[in-house]
């Protein structure tokens, strides 16, 4: 993850990590092999992440050959891959359930949507955006409606960072699957809510 801007670095991987073994704790998951399980989903989610790939998919390659170099049992490594294969936003565009998560999954997916919103999200989206060169807002580029998986993947579709919080970050909340996230997503949420409007007043000049 080196060269990386610092919205998907290292030491984003390693507060998910972080985030993801505390729900795991507030969630009573205590066996050893299942936090490790968390752990190992947590830190690699991002490794393959398309929006840092030259032709715009999702590469596991690299998780795959280090799962297999560790030795990992085959059953635990099959779950790891598939917890970072189903926890990206894109994959809830689709409208398609995924059936009941684990329990697993459901906490390294809130441990990543909770460093994506709250102050450390805000820096985040403007980091990113930043690296693509996207302007902070434009009144006449309205946020997208019913956005589609193909749409929100793609790198020709040139929009502000102002409106990913419409598109995204504002939805998080609700789409939270632990309690213990629900619960720390509240005070994220209104804090990014606070912000963009504080932006809104400031933009206009009227604050």
């Amino acid at each position: 993850m080196g060269g990386r801007d610092a919205s998907h670095d290292a030491a984003h991987a390693l507060r998910v990590r972080d985030l993801a073994l505390s729900l795991a704790a507030e969630e009573g998951l205590a066996a050893p092999a299942r936090l490790l399980t968390v752990e190992l989903a947590a830190l690699l989610h991002d490794i393959g992440d398309y929006k840092y790939t030259k032709d715009n998919v999702e590469d596991m390659s690299v998780v795959e050959m280090f799962l297999e170099e560790v030795g990992l049992e085959e059953g635990q490594k099959v779950e790891v891959v598939s917890i970072i294969k189903g926890m990206g936003f894109k994959n809830e565009l689709t409208k398609k359930s995924i059936g009941d998560p684990t329990l697993e999954f459901a906490i390294v997916q809130d441990a990543d949507r909770l460093d994506a919103i709250g102050a450390i999200g805000i820096a985040r989206c403007f980091t990113y955006g930043g690296s693509k060169n996207s302007i902070l807002h434009d009144p006449r580029i309205l946020p997208r409606d019913n956005l589609s998986k193909e749409k929100y993947m793609s790198k020709e579709e040139k929009q502000t960072s102002i409106n990913h919080f419409h598109e995204k970050l504002f939805k998080l909340k609700d789409m939270m699957k632990t309690e213990a996230g629900k619960r720390r997503a509240e005070k994220r949420h209104k804090f990014m809510k606070d912000f963009v409007a504080e932006f809104y007043e400031e933009w206009s000049g009227r604050a």
